[in-house]
């Protein structure tokens, strides 16, 4: 089969399975949905708070639609060794690197798409909720670098749960690491290095650095996309390695 055909292939099993519909659409929804709502209620900052970020105010809802993400990248990913489905997809594409890559392109294509949709709600209709003279435009600096920027990170951690899931070959062993790694962990080491440190290249902290206007942690907006990157590089030739290592 050829690449083509082999992303046409993943594209019908995402539109015809309910469960990565639902976690795809939950994506855009949880994002902009709440960062809405946070924005139109309270959209100002608390008093005496020096370290206002408008840009990154509007993507509140932010943390709740990464955990979309990473079920829809793993549903997608550890959904296949459901009842031996693998042997089916790989019957059909017998070469796994073809397999793989094809899967990857097209759940992280989906996951880019739907998330630089909410990203791009979330910050335009945020600041138009914004109480005036807090809010910030689509020009002003760091504006437009968080809008693409919150994409390529749901794209990522979408992949990145995908290696997890191919890794484990379990949808429920991909979250039990995920789920903690992403929400207790941060503040775990954050507690014990007193706020910074180690928890700043965890892949949520550092892959939200883009979303800063202004910066001022050990990481920038690029470097910290890019410790993102590398822990999305990880996971997926982890999950390669395992997927042309093990039998189906």
């Amino acid at each position: 089969m050829s690449y083509p055909a082999a992303l046409h292939a993943e594209w019908i099993k995402i539109r015809s399975l309910r469960s990565l519909v639902g976690a795809l659409l939950a994506v855009p929804l949880a994002t902009a949905g709440l960062s809405l709502l946070i924005c139109g209620t309270l959209g100002r900052p608390t008093p005496g708070s020096r370290d206002f970020d408008p840009v990154l105010f509007s993507y509140y809802g932010l943390n709740f639609g990464q955990l979309a993400a990473i079920v829809f990248g793993a549903i997608a990913m550890g959904g296949e060794y459901k009842n031996a489905g693998i042997r089916i997809s790989l019957a059909a594409v017998p070469n796994r690197t073809l397999f793989y890559a094809a899967k990857l392109a097209t759940l992280g294509g989906c996951v880019f798409a739907v998330g630089l949709v909410a990203s791009l709600i979330s910050f335009l209709g945020g600041q138009a909720l914004m109480d005036q003279g807090f809010g910030v435009g689509i020009s002003d600096p760091g504006a437009l670098r968080a809008v693409v920027g919150c994409g390529c990170y749901l794209a990522l951690i979408s992949l990145l749960a995908a290696g997890v899931a191919a890794v484990l070959r379990s949808v429920t062993g991909a979250l039990s690491v995920l789920v903690p790694l992403f929400l207790i962990l941060p503040f775990v080491v954050g507690d014990m290095s007193q706020g910074g440190g180690a928890a700043d290249f965890l892949p949520d902290r550092a892959g939200q650095e883009i979303l800063l206007q202004h910066p001022a942690g050990a990481l920038g907006p690029w470097s910290g996309t890019a410790v993102l990157v590398a822990w999305t590089a990880l996971a997926v030739g982890a999950g390669w390695w395992a997927l042309q290592r093990r039998d189906a």
